[in-house]
C-alpha cells in the first residue's frame, strides 16, 4: 500500500500537465518569503488578541487593536529588514536561521515593551499587556519556524519521492566526539541521504544514555543483531579505536547480512574545506580492509641521504614512481630529477609537482631507459647521487607476447643505468623489483630477475676489483593497491558498469600492500642497504582474489551472481595461482623492522651473468621470441614457463638434458 502510495504521488508531482510540477522552482523568492513572515506574524497576533480577550477583559484600550496589531507588525518588520530572516534558502535552513528568528522576535518584543512603557511615563497609560506580547513573542516565533521546517521537509519529500529514493536507516559504529560530528552533518545533509538512528560502542554505557535523541547500545559478538534491533539496513565505521582484525570481522559480519557499510573520516584530518563534511561518508573501500597499520620508519636516515642530493627517479610517472617522487620531494632534495617515456603521465606529474612543490628545484625528461646515448648525456649533465629505478613494463599476458620489449626494458635498461651509475659512481642505486621474480613461471618476472641478478653481481664484481663505489640494493613485494593494472581498480570498473567481475581462476591468491607503504619500503631500503642485498616486506596472509572480488560487489551493496555475475576466465598465459617473495635456496636476515627482512642470493660471478644478459638482449634485437625465451631460460634454470606457448622450451630442455645425462652415464 505504501509503495503504491509513493508511486502515484511520484507520478502526480513529476508530471509535466501537473500543477504541483516542482521540478523548476528551485527556492522561494525573497519577498514571497517575506509576504508570507509578514502573514504569519499578522496570524500570531490576531490569535494573541483572541486569547488575551477570552483570558481578561482587563485589557488596555489607549488604542484599538488594529492599531495595536499594525505596530507589532510593523515592529517585526523592521527586524526582518535588520536581520534578513527572509534572505536564506528556505530547504537549506540551519541554526543560524533559526538564531536570526530568534533575535528578531526577541528585538521585536523588547522595542514594544519599551514604546509600552514609554507612553506610560508620557501619559500614564500603557499600550499592551505583558502576558500579551510574550504569548505574541511565542507563537510568532513558532509559526515562522515551523514554516521552514514545514518547506524544508516537503521539498526533501519531494525530491525523495520524485526520484524514487528512500532514506537509509543507519547506526554509528563509535559514540566520541567524531561519531557525533558525522552524526550531526548527515542530520543536516542535503539531500538526506541517512537516517541515525542509533550509535554502538565497545564500551558499556547506561541504557538510558541518547546521543542526539539516539539510543547508545554497547554491541556484543554480533554488530549485525544490534543493527538489526535498531531496524537498520546500514553501518558507518567511524570508532578509531578498532583493530584491524576486529574491523575486518565487522565488515564481514554485515555483509553476511545484508547491511551496507560505509566510512566516515576523521574529523580531525579533515582538510577539504570545499567539501561539506557529510560527503565525506562514502561506501566502505576494499582498500579499506586491506590497508594494514601503517608501517614507522625512520625519517633522519633518510633525511641523511636524500636531502641536498641529486636524486633520479626513473618511471617516475608511473604509480610506484610518482609516489616515491612525492615522498622523496618531501626531504628538501638539491634536485629532483624524473625520467619516463610516457609523455601525458609525465606531463601531469609536472603540473602537481609545481603546484604542491613551488621550491623544488627539478628536471623532466622524456627517456627510454633502453635508450643507452640519452641516458649518458643525463649522466654527464647532472651529478646523481641516488638513482631509484621503477621504470619497468610490469603486465605478464603483454610481456608473454612481446618478450623482446620486456627485455629491452627490463634488463637492457636496468643494465644501462647500473653500468651508468658505475661509471659516474653514484651512490646508492635501489632497484624496485616483484614478487614475480621468484621462481618466474612468466617473461616479465623472469626478465625482472635477470635484473635482479645482473645488479647483484656488478655490486660483487666492484667489491673483488676495485672496491664499492655505488651500492646496488632491491626491493622486492607484491600487487599494489590502486596502482595502473591493479586488480582492484578493475574490478570496481566492471561492478560500475554492471559487471561481469572477471576472475581468472578460483583458487588464485594475491599479496597485496599500499602504494606509500610500497615507496616508504623503497625508500628504507636505500638507507639501509650495504649493497647486493634484496630487502622483501612481511605483506601479511595472501588474499584469495575471488573472496576479494565477492567482498567488493557486496560493498557495493550489490548480490553476488545475482546483480553481478561473477565470471572464470581462465588463467592468462604465464600466470601462477600463487606468488613468492623468496624461492627455496634463499636465506632471510631480520632488520631493525619487524616488518622488513633482507633476502640473501647466492653471488653469482659477474662476468658470466654479463656474457648472457648481453645475448639476451642481442637475441632480443633480432625479435626472435623463441630465441630470447630459451636464453632467458638458460640463464634463470627455474624459469618454468605456466599456462604459456613456452613450455614447449621447456620440454625440449628437459628432453635435452634426460639425454646429457644418458650419455655421462
Amino acid at each position: 500500500m505504501g509503495d503504491r502510495l509513493l508511486s502515484a504521488l511520484k507520478v502526480s508531482l513529476s508530471s509535466a500537465d501537473s500543477a504541483l510540477n516542482l521540478r523548476n522552482l528551485k527556492y522561494l523568492p525573497r519577498w514571497a518569503v517575506f509576504l508570507i513572515d509578514i502573514f504569519l506574524v499578522t496570524i500570531s497576533t490576531v490569535i494573541t488578541f483572541y486569547i488575551i480577550i477570552d483570558l481578561t477583559p482587563n485589557y488596555y484600550h489607549f488604542i484599538s487593536f488594529p492599531a495595536k496589531g499594525t505596530l507589532i507588525i510593523l515592529v517585526n518588520i523592521f527586524f526582518f529588514f535588520v536581520f534578513r530572516t527572509y534572505a536564506g534558502i528556505i530547504r537549506y535552513s540551519s541554526n543560524i536561521d533559526a538564531l536570526k528568528l530568534v533575535l528578531a522576535t526577541i528585538c521585536s518584543f523588547i522595542i514594544l515593551i519599551f514604546i509600552n512603557y514609554i507612553t506610560f511615563f508620557i501619559i500614564g497609560e500603557k499600550i499592551f499587556l505583558i502576558g500579551s506580547l510574550l504569548i505574541n513573542l511565542w507563537i510568532s516565533f513558532s509559526l515562522l519556524f515551523l514554516f521552514r521546517l514545514s518547506v524544508k521537509q516537503v521539498y526533501e519529500f519531494y525530491k525523495i519521492v520524485l526520484r524514487g529514493e528512500s532514506i537509509k536507516r543507519a547506526v554509528i559504529l563509535g559514540a566520541d566526539e567524531n561519531a557525533i560530528s558525522i552524526a550531526g552533518a548527515l542530520n543536516i545533509e542535503y539531500p538526506r541521504r541517512f537516517k541515525i538512528v542509533g550509535f554502538l560502542t565497545k564500551t558499556k554505557h547506561n541504557k538510558s544514555i541518547r546521543i542526539l535523541d539516539t539510543p547508545v547500545i554497547k554491541f556484543q559478538t554480533s554488530v549485525s543483531e544490534s543493527i538489526k534491533r535498531l531496524r537498520a539496513t546500514a553501518v558507518i565505521l567511524s570508532e578509531q579505536n578498532l583493530t584491524a582484525e576486529e574491523k575486518f570481522s565487522i565488515v564481514e559480519d554485515c555483509l553476511e547480512n545484508d547491511i551496507q557499510v560505509f566510512n566516515a573520516p576523521l574529523v580531525s584530518n579533515w582538510e577539504d574545506n570545499d567539501k561539506p563534511l557529510a560527503q565525506k561518508v562514502k561506501t566502505l573501500q576494499i582498500e579499506d580492509l586491506l590497508d594494514r597499520e601503517p608501517i614507522v620508519l625512520d625519517k633522519e636516515n633518510k633525511e641523511a641521504q636524500l636531502s641536498g642530493k641529486t636524486i633520479l627517479v626513473t618511471g617516475g610517472a608511473g604509480s610506484i614512481g610518482s609516489e616515491i617522487v612525492r615522498q622523496v620531494a618531501q626531504y628538501n632534495p638539491l634536485k629532483l630529477i624524473i625520467l619516463d617515456q610516457a609523455e601525458t603521465p609525465l606531463h601531469n606529474l609536472q603540473l602537481e609537482v609545481e603546484a604542491k612543490f613551488p621550491d623544488l628545484k627539478y628536471r623532466f625528461i622524456i627517456c627510454d631507459v633502453g635508450n643507452q646515448k640519452r641516458l649518458e648525456l643525463m649522466f654527464q649533465n647532472h651529478d646523481i647521487d641516488v638513482i631509484y629505478h621503477a621504470a619497468a613494463y610490469k603486465h605478464v599476458p603483454l610481456m608473454e607476447a612481446n618478450p623482446h620489449e620486456a627485455i629491452s626494458v627490463n634488463i637492457c635498461g636496468t643494465k644501462n643505468l647500473a653500468d651508468l651509475a658505475v661509471k659516474y659512481k653514484v651512490g646508492h642505486f635501489v632497484m624496485v623489483s616483484t614478487d614475480k621474480a621468484v621462481n618466474p613461471s612468466n617473461v616479465m618476472g623472469a626478465s625482472k630477475r635477470a635484473a635482479e641478478m645482473y645488479v647483484q653481481s656488478l655490486f660483487h664484481s666492484q667489491e673483488v676489483n676495485d672496491g664499492t663505489e655505488t651500492k646496488f640494493i632491491t626491493t622486492r613485494f607484491g600487487n599494489v593497491l590502486g596502482s595502473n593494472g591493479s586488480v582492484v581498480p578493475l574490478f570496481r570498473k566492471q561492478i560500475e558498469k554492471g559487471g561481469p567481475v572477471t576472475i581468472t581462476h578460483p583458487d588464485i591468491i594475491r599479496y597485496f600492500m599500499t602504494i606509500p607503504e610500497a615507496c616508504q619500503l623503497v625508500l628504507e631500503a636505500g638507507t639501509m642497504g650495504k649493497g647486493g642485498e634484496i630487502f622483501v616486506f612481511d605483506m601479511g596472509e595472501p588474499v584469495k582474489i575471488m573472496d576479494l572480488a565477492i567482498k567488493m560487489i557486496k560493498l557495493a551493496g550489490y548480490t553476488p551472481n545475482k546483480n553481478i555475475k561473477v565470471k572464470i576466465t581462465g588463467l592468462r598465459p604465464g600466470e601462477k595461482l600463487y606468488e613468492e617473495l623468496l624461492n627455496d635456496e634463499c636465506k632471510t636476515l631480520p632488520t631493525h623492522h619487524k616488518k622488513i627482512m633482507i633476502g640473501i642470493d647466492k653471488v653469482q660471478d659477474y662476468v658470466v651473468i654479463n656474457s648472457k644478459i648481453e645475448k639476451i638482449i642481442k637475441s632480443a634485437e633480432k625479435l626472435k621470441n623463441d630465441k630470447v625465451v630459451a636464453k632467458l631460460k638458460d640463464l634463470i634454470p627455474e624459469f618454468i614457463s605456466n599456462n604459456s606457448s613456452y613450455q614447449r622450451l621447456d620440454n625440449i630442455l628437459r628432453d635435452n638434458t634426460e639425454i646429457a645425462v644418458s650419455k655421462d652415464k
